[in-house]
């Protein structure tokens, strides 16, 4: 059965809505993740982390974005503790503070 092209053109709009409210709600929690376990040392470069928002700090970082450095907030890394030193912060918020670093200071490269 084919749909109207105006049913298939509102729910194409449906979903884009949708997505994109998914996708604010994520961005909003990784903002608050991150305030709550990355900034203290990320916003200064403590021991040697990047310093979000710049770009020049990330410049010989995987190419894998997203993927390492999910792994790397979540397993720990070199001095960074596992999910910055929080140990009850789940996945998802590490995964989704670890998009918004990223987003925040790579706005234009492609997501994983």
């Amino acid at each position: 059965m084919k749909l109207p092209t105006a049913v298939t053109s509102a729910m194409a709009m449906l979903l884009a809505v949708a997505s994109s409210s998914v996708l604010s709600d994520r961005m909003d929690d990784g903002r608050e993740a991150y305030a709550e376990a990355c900034a203290r040392c990320h916003e200064t470069g403590v021991g040697g982390a990047p310093v979000t928002r710049s770009e020049e700090d990330w410049v010989n970082r995987s190419g894998l974005w997203e993927a390492v450095m999910s792994e790397h907030a979540n397993q720990g890394y070199l001095g960074m503790p596992a999910r910055g030193g929080n140990a009850r912060m789940s996945e998802y918020d590490v995964d989704a503070a670890a998009e918004y670093m990223l987003t925040i200071t790579h706005p234009d490269l492609p997501r994983d």
